[in-house]
């Protein structure tokens, strides 16, 4: 597939709509895999510099050894230093793709998670929830946080709960989150619900009543 410059932007904003990648990450991947003719991984996707035709450099991307995309770029835009990454996301038919993809709600692993994704939407089941902390904010206020772990089939991750938040999920619970994102804080990954996330309980903890053994006398 053939992309002209014009709309080479676009179709990477497609890309890292539909894989959760940011369109910089997807460059970036570009140039490193022409550098070193080596794979270059961005995110759950795998770029691979195939050559050169006519000018323009050949690549593929894949996902899972399964065919994502081929196409050629000019040299040119692979020197540029002002590709405006925002204005790709900005064109109607990208924000058409973000509106239905969040309508359609599309949930991504715990494995495929990466410090600034956005627009997160996760199912998994609450492992663990420590004793909640005080901290101090910047604004100068005490407020209540705990850090409870969250995890699915393919690894784990902290999910960060402030103060009302917290007392809404219990252990063992199978949770949903929507419109969250990942942050680092300390050296480490956490999720977190941000101005425009949701977390709702799917399928709540099943409390079983402990056994008494009858006592013989």
């Amino acid at each position: 597939m053939r992309q002209k410059k014009s709309t080479l932007g676009e179709h990477l904003a497609l890309l890292s709509v539909k894989y959760s990648v940011y369109p910089n990450e997807v460059f970036q991947a570009l140039i490193l895999a022409k550098q070193t003719e080596k794979a270059a991984v961005c995110g759950n996707l795998t770029v691979e510099y195939r050559g050169k035709m006519k000018g323009e450099t050949i690549f593929l991307i894949t996902k899972d050894n399964d065919v994502v995309a081929q196409f050629r770029v000019e040299e040119e835009f692979l020197h540029r230093k002002d590709n405006p990454f925002e204005s790709w996301m900005s064109t109607d038919k990208i924000k058409k793709k973000i509106a239905k993809q969040n309508t359609e709600s599309v949930y991504t692993q715990v494995k495929d998670l990466r410090a600034g994704m956005k627009r997160v939407n996760l199912k998994a089941e609450v492992l663990e929830i420590p004793k909640p902390a005080q901290v101090h904010t910047q604004f100068g206020n005490t407020v209540m946080v705990v850090n409870a772990l969250v995890g699915d089939e393919t690894g784990k991750m902290k999910l960060c709960l402030w103060e009302g938040q917290i007392g809404s999920i219990s252990v063992n619970d199978k949770i949903e989150l929507k419109n969250g994102q990942v942050c680092v804080f300390r050296g480490e990954k956490q999720l977190r619900l941000g101005k425009n996330g949701s977390l709702v309980v799917l399928q709540p903890a099943k409390h079983v009543k402990p056994q008494i053994a009858a006592i013989r006398s």
